[in-house]
Protein backbone atom coordinates (compact mmCIF):
# COMPACT_ATOMS: atom_id res chain seq x y z
CA UNK A 1 0.00 0.00 0.00
CA UNK A 2 1.15 3.88 -0.73
CA UNK A 3 0.11 6.62 1.55
CA UNK A 4 1.17 9.60 0.70
CA UNK A 5 0.57 12.92 2.69
CA UNK A 6 1.99 16.42 4.90
CA UNK A 7 0.82 17.30 7.46
CA UNK A 8 -1.74 14.83 8.66
CA UNK A 9 -0.41 14.07 12.41
CA UNK A 10 -3.47 11.62 13.90
CA UNK A 11 -5.07 10.98 10.55
CA UNK A 12 -1.90 9.16 8.93
CA UNK A 13 -1.68 7.29 12.20
CA UNK A 14 -5.00 5.94 12.11
CA UNK A 15 -4.72 5.48 7.84
CA UNK A 16 -1.23 3.59 8.23
CA UNK A 17 -2.97 1.39 11.34
CA UNK A 18 -5.94 0.88 8.97
CA UNK A 19 -3.14 -0.45 6.50
CA UNK A 20 -0.66 -3.00 8.35
CA UNK A 21 -3.12 -5.98 8.46
CA UNK A 22 -3.54 -6.45 4.74
CA UNK A 23 -0.57 -4.14 3.37
CA UNK A 24 2.47 -6.75 2.22
CA UNK A 25 4.20 -3.72 1.84
CA UNK A 26 3.73 -0.29 3.60
CA UNK A 27 5.06 2.85 2.01
CA UNK A 28 4.50 6.47 3.13
CA UNK A 29 5.58 8.97 1.07
CA UNK A 30 5.87 12.27 2.86
CA UNK A 31 5.61 16.16 1.03
CA UNK A 32 7.89 18.28 3.32
CA UNK A 33 5.55 17.39 6.53
CA UNK A 34 6.57 19.86 9.87
CA UNK A 35 4.63 18.02 12.47
CA UNK A 36 5.32 14.40 14.00
CA UNK A 37 3.93 13.02 10.41
CA UNK A 38 7.39 10.90 9.74
CA UNK A 39 7.96 10.10 13.09
CA UNK A 40 4.28 8.48 13.12
CA UNK A 41 5.10 6.58 9.83
CA UNK A 42 8.33 5.16 11.34
CA UNK A 43 6.66 4.00 14.14
CA UNK A 44 3.87 2.25 12.68
CA UNK A 45 6.68 0.02 10.54
CA UNK A 46 6.22 2.08 6.87
CA UNK A 47 8.74 2.71 4.75
CA UNK A 48 9.31 6.16 4.26
CA UNK A 49 9.86 8.40 1.46
CA UNK A 50 11.19 11.68 1.65
CA UNK A 51 10.46 14.02 -1.44
CA UNK A 52 12.85 16.75 -2.14
CA UNK A 53 12.46 19.82 -2.79
CA UNK A 54 14.04 20.11 -6.14
CA UNK A 55 10.72 20.01 -7.88
CA UNK A 56 7.29 20.99 -6.76
CA UNK A 57 5.65 18.89 -4.65
CA UNK A 58 2.91 17.01 -6.19
CA UNK A 59 0.36 13.77 -5.38
CA UNK A 60 1.03 11.84 -8.82
CA UNK A 61 4.77 12.84 -7.93
CA UNK A 62 4.18 11.44 -4.57
CA UNK A 63 2.15 8.36 -5.82
CA UNK A 64 5.02 7.78 -8.20
CA UNK A 65 7.78 7.72 -5.60
CA UNK A 66 5.74 5.32 -3.47
CA UNK A 67 4.98 2.72 -6.10
CA UNK A 68 8.79 2.46 -7.08
CA UNK A 69 9.55 2.19 -3.68
CA UNK A 70 6.58 -0.44 -3.37
CA UNK A 71 7.68 -2.74 -6.31
CA UNK A 72 11.29 -2.78 -5.31
CA UNK A 73 10.52 -4.29 -1.84
CA UNK A 74 8.16 -6.52 -3.44
CA UNK A 75 8.90 -7.19 -6.79
CA UNK A 76 6.19 -9.80 -7.26
CA UNK A 77 3.37 -7.25 -6.36
CA UNK A 78 0.50 -7.70 -8.92
CA UNK A 79 -1.89 -5.07 -6.98
CA UNK A 80 -1.32 -1.42 -5.34
CA UNK A 81 -3.67 0.47 -2.67
CA UNK A 82 -3.03 4.16 -3.17
CA UNK A 83 -4.77 5.95 -0.07
CA UNK A 84 -4.42 9.59 1.01
CA UNK A 85 -3.09 10.59 4.26
CA UNK A 86 -6.18 11.64 5.74
CA UNK A 87 -8.28 8.48 4.48
CA UNK A 88 -8.82 5.43 7.04
CA UNK A 89 -9.25 1.97 5.47
CA UNK A 90 -11.81 -0.33 5.91
CA UNK A 91 -11.24 -3.65 7.35
CA UNK A 92 -12.65 -6.27 4.56
CA UNK A 93 -11.67 -3.48 1.20
CA UNK A 94 -8.68 -5.11 0.65
CA UNK A 95 -9.47 -8.26 0.07
CA UNK A 96 -12.47 -7.41 -1.68
CA UNK A 97 -11.22 -5.08 -3.74
CA UNK A 98 -7.93 -8.27 -4.91
CA UNK A 99 -10.45 -10.45 -5.20
CA UNK A 100 -12.90 -8.80 -7.68
CA UNK A 101 -10.03 -8.09 -9.44
CA UNK A 102 -8.16 -11.76 -9.72
CA UNK A 103 -11.95 -12.22 -11.23
CA UNK A 104 -12.20 -9.70 -13.59
CA UNK A 105 -8.73 -9.85 -16.07
CA UNK A 106 -10.20 -7.09 -17.76
CA UNK A 107 -10.42 -4.13 -15.05
CA UNK A 108 -7.44 -2.52 -13.86
CA UNK A 109 -8.61 -0.26 -11.38
CA UNK A 110 -11.50 -0.65 -8.39
CA UNK A 111 -12.79 1.58 -5.43
CA UNK A 112 -15.11 1.78 -3.39
CA UNK A 113 -17.34 4.12 -1.22
CA UNK A 114 -15.73 6.86 0.23
CA UNK A 115 -17.56 7.91 3.26
CA UNK A 116 -16.67 11.49 5.25
CA UNK A 117 -15.44 11.22 8.68
CA UNK A 118 -17.58 14.01 10.58
CA UNK A 119 -19.95 15.16 7.77
CA UNK A 120 -22.14 16.67 10.56
CA UNK A 121 -19.61 18.81 11.88
CA UNK A 122 -20.01 21.39 8.82
CA UNK A 123 -21.61 22.11 5.92
CA UNK A 124 -18.55 22.18 3.54
CA UNK A 125 -17.58 18.44 5.10
CA UNK A 126 -21.27 16.79 4.25
CA UNK A 127 -20.76 18.18 0.07
CA UNK A 128 -17.52 15.95 0.80
CA UNK A 129 -18.97 13.18 1.72
CA UNK A 130 -22.31 13.82 -1.40
CA UNK A 131 -19.45 14.04 -3.49
CA UNK A 132 -18.00 10.65 -2.98
CA UNK A 133 -21.84 8.74 -3.14
CA UNK A 134 -20.82 7.38 -6.89
CA UNK A 135 -22.80 4.61 -7.92
CA UNK A 136 -21.40 1.10 -8.08
CA UNK A 137 -20.45 0.10 -11.70
CA UNK A 138 -18.18 1.14 -14.54
CA UNK A 139 -17.14 4.10 -14.18
CA UNK A 140 -15.08 6.97 -16.06
CA UNK A 141 -12.25 7.98 -13.63
CA UNK A 142 -11.54 7.28 -10.42
CA UNK A 143 -9.91 9.16 -7.21
CA UNK A 144 -7.02 9.23 -4.65
CA UNK A 145 -8.13 6.11 -2.71
CA UNK A 146 -8.13 3.08 -5.68
CA UNK A 147 -6.23 -0.35 -5.83
CA UNK A 148 -4.39 -0.71 -9.40
CA UNK A 149 -2.96 -3.34 -11.19
CA UNK A 150 0.69 -2.87 -11.30
CA UNK A 151 1.00 -3.86 -14.57
CA UNK A 152 -1.49 -1.38 -15.95
CA UNK A 153 0.01 1.39 -13.57
CA UNK A 154 3.82 0.49 -15.60
CA UNK A 155 2.14 0.27 -19.30
CA UNK A 156 1.33 3.74 -18.72
CA UNK A 157 3.91 5.33 -16.96
CA UNK A 158 1.97 5.91 -13.75
CA UNK A 159 0.87 9.35 -12.81
CA UNK A 160 2.14 12.58 -14.88
CA UNK A 161 4.23 14.03 -11.82
CA UNK A 162 3.75 18.06 -13.10
CA UNK A 163 -0.21 17.49 -12.86
CA UNK A 164 -0.87 19.61 -9.95
CA UNK A 165 -4.91 18.78 -9.64
CA UNK A 166 -7.37 15.83 -11.64
CA UNK A 167 -3.97 13.66 -11.57
CA UNK A 168 -6.05 10.56 -10.71
CA UNK A 169 -8.99 11.15 -13.53
CA UNK A 170 -6.22 12.05 -16.14
CA UNK A 171 -4.59 8.41 -15.58
CA UNK A 172 -7.64 7.12 -15.64
CA UNK A 173 -8.17 8.61 -19.55
CA UNK A 174 -4.88 6.57 -20.59
CA UNK A 175 -5.61 3.34 -18.78
CA UNK A 176 -9.28 3.39 -20.52
CA UNK A 177 -7.12 4.30 -23.86
CA UNK A 178 -5.59 0.90 -23.40
CA UNK A 179 -8.64 -0.41 -23.37
CA UNK A 180 -8.83 -0.85 -19.47
CA UNK A 181 -11.55 -0.89 -17.34
CA UNK A 182 -12.34 0.94 -14.04
CA UNK A 183 -15.10 -0.41 -11.53
CA UNK A 184 -16.85 1.47 -8.42
CA UNK A 185 -17.45 -1.71 -5.85
CA UNK A 186 -20.74 -1.08 -3.80
CA UNK A 187 -18.21 -1.96 -0.45
CA UNK A 188 -17.06 0.66 1.59
CA UNK A 189 -13.38 1.54 1.38
CA UNK A 190 -11.82 4.66 3.35
CA UNK A 191 -12.95 6.89 5.89
CA UNK A 192 -12.16 10.60 4.76
CA UNK A 193 -11.35 13.43 7.52
CA UNK A 194 -11.85 17.02 4.96
CA UNK A 195 -11.65 18.76 8.73
CA UNK A 196 -13.16 21.66 6.64
CA UNK A 197 -14.89 23.75 9.13
CA UNK A 198 -14.60 27.47 7.03
CA UNK A 199 -15.59 28.50 4.12
CA UNK A 200 -12.29 29.47 2.67
CA UNK A 201 -11.30 25.85 2.93
CA UNK A 202 -13.96 25.08 0.85
CA UNK A 203 -13.37 27.93 -1.63
CA UNK A 204 -9.75 26.79 -2.34
CA UNK A 205 -10.57 23.22 -3.01
CA UNK A 206 -12.99 23.84 -5.23
CA UNK A 207 -10.70 26.28 -6.95
CA UNK A 208 -8.35 23.40 -7.35
CA UNK A 209 -11.02 21.28 -9.30
CA UNK A 210 -11.53 24.51 -11.79
CA UNK A 211 -7.82 24.47 -11.93
CA UNK A 212 -8.13 20.56 -12.69
CA UNK A 213 -11.05 20.65 -14.99
CA UNK A 214 -8.97 23.33 -17.60
CA UNK A 215 -5.88 21.13 -16.85
CA UNK A 216 -7.64 18.04 -17.36
CA UNK A 217 -9.34 19.58 -20.78
CA UNK A 218 -6.04 21.10 -22.22
CA UNK A 219 -4.58 17.38 -22.14
CA UNK A 220 -7.17 15.37 -22.88
CA UNK A 221 -10.30 17.21 -24.69
CA UNK A 222 -9.90 16.86 -27.99
CA UNK A 223 -12.55 13.86 -29.37
CA UNK A 224 -13.65 11.38 -28.72
CA UNK A 225 -12.10 11.72 -25.19
CA UNK A 226 -13.62 15.14 -24.62
CA UNK A 227 -12.54 15.18 -21.03
CA UNK A 228 -13.56 17.46 -18.87
CA UNK A 229 -14.42 20.04 -21.27
CA UNK A 230 -18.46 20.52 -20.28
CA UNK A 231 -16.80 20.96 -16.55
CA UNK A 232 -13.90 23.33 -17.70
CA UNK A 233 -17.10 25.45 -19.65
CA UNK A 234 -19.64 25.53 -16.97
CA UNK A 235 -18.21 28.48 -14.63
CA UNK A 236 -17.98 30.37 -17.64
CA UNK A 237 -21.60 29.83 -18.52
CA UNK A 238 -23.18 30.10 -15.21
CA UNK A 239 -20.58 32.36 -13.13
CA UNK A 240 -18.94 34.77 -15.73
CA UNK A 241 -21.77 34.51 -18.40
CA UNK A 242 -24.41 36.80 -16.76
CA UNK A 243 -21.55 39.47 -15.81
CA UNK A 244 -20.78 39.74 -18.89
CA UNK A 245 -23.93 40.10 -19.96
CA UNK A 246 -25.02 42.62 -17.99
CA UNK A 247 -21.48 44.68 -18.39
CA UNK A 248 -21.77 44.17 -22.05
CA UNK A 249 -25.45 45.81 -22.16
CA UNK A 250 -25.68 48.45 -19.49
CA UNK A 251 -24.83 51.38 -21.84
CA UNK A 252 -27.98 50.33 -24.00
CA UNK A 253 -30.00 48.95 -21.09
CA UNK A 254 -28.92 51.25 -18.08
CA UNK A 255 -30.18 49.41 -14.88
CA UNK A 256 -32.17 47.01 -16.96
CA UNK A 257 -28.77 45.19 -17.45
CA UNK A 258 -29.02 44.06 -13.86
CA UNK A 259 -31.99 41.20 -15.20
CA UNK A 260 -28.79 39.55 -16.33
CA UNK A 261 -28.12 38.79 -12.68
CA UNK A 262 -31.61 36.82 -11.67
CA UNK A 263 -29.66 33.98 -13.74
CA UNK A 264 -28.63 32.86 -10.62
CA UNK A 265 -31.19 32.47 -8.29
CA UNK A 266 -32.86 31.11 -11.13
CA UNK A 267 -30.29 28.49 -11.49
CA UNK A 268 -30.70 27.67 -7.61
CA UNK A 269 -34.05 27.32 -7.83
CA UNK A 270 -34.22 25.14 -10.84
CA UNK A 271 -31.05 22.92 -8.86
CA UNK A 272 -33.17 22.58 -5.68
CA UNK A 273 -36.00 21.12 -7.24
CA UNK A 274 -33.65 18.40 -8.56
CA UNK A 275 -35.06 14.71 -6.77
CA UNK A 276 -32.75 13.36 -3.96
CA UNK A 277 -32.31 14.14 -0.32
CA UNK A 278 -34.37 16.47 2.02
CA UNK A 279 -34.70 19.81 1.67
CA UNK A 280 -32.02 20.80 3.89
CA UNK A 281 -29.43 19.00 1.72
CA UNK A 282 -30.40 20.09 -1.93
CA UNK A 283 -30.89 23.15 -0.50
CA UNK A 284 -26.85 23.03 0.67
CA UNK A 285 -25.63 21.10 -2.64
CA UNK A 286 -27.83 24.09 -5.11
CA UNK A 287 -26.13 26.64 -3.08
CA UNK A 288 -22.62 24.90 -3.56
CA UNK A 289 -23.19 24.24 -7.49
CA UNK A 290 -23.81 28.07 -7.89
CA UNK A 291 -21.25 29.74 -5.16
CA UNK A 292 -19.02 26.77 -6.81
CA UNK A 293 -19.06 28.25 -9.84
CA UNK A 294 -17.38 30.93 -9.25
CA UNK A 295 -14.52 29.31 -7.55
CA UNK A 296 -14.22 26.91 -9.92
CA UNK A 297 -13.80 30.27 -12.70
CA UNK A 298 -11.61 31.61 -9.91
CA UNK A 299 -9.48 28.09 -10.29
CA UNK A 300 -9.57 28.11 -13.99
CA UNK A 301 -8.47 31.83 -14.67
CA UNK A 302 -5.18 30.55 -12.32
CA UNK A 303 -4.61 27.97 -14.84
CA UNK A 304 -4.90 30.35 -17.81
CA UNK A 305 -2.66 32.67 -16.23
CA UNK A 306 0.11 29.75 -15.53
CA UNK A 307 0.33 28.80 -18.73
CA UNK A 308 -0.10 32.51 -20.66
CA UNK A 309 2.95 33.18 -18.55
CA UNK A 310 5.07 29.81 -18.19
CA UNK A 311 4.92 29.76 -14.36
CA UNK A 312 5.54 26.43 -12.54
CA UNK A 313 2.19 25.42 -11.21
CA UNK A 314 1.95 25.22 -7.50
CA UNK A 315 -0.48 22.95 -5.48
CA UNK A 316 -3.37 24.46 -4.02
CA UNK A 317 -4.01 23.22 -0.32
CA UNK A 318 -6.93 23.68 1.59
CA UNK A 319 -5.89 22.67 5.07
Amino acid sequence: MVAIGRNEGERLRRCLASARAHAGTLVYVDSGSTDESLAIAESLGAAIVRLDTDRPFTAARARNAGFRTAVQSTPAVRYVQFVDGDCELQTAWIPTATAWLDGHADHVAVFGRRREREPERSPYNLLCDLEWDVPPGEVLHFGGDVLLRRDAFEAVGGYRDDVIAGEEPELSVRLRARGGRIRCLPEEMTLHDAAMTRFGQWWHRTRRSGYAFALGAALHGAAPERHWVRETLRPWVWAAGPLLGMALSALLLGPAALAFLAVYPVRWLRLLALPGEGMRVRALRATALVVGSFAELHGQLGFLRDRLLGRTPRIIEYK
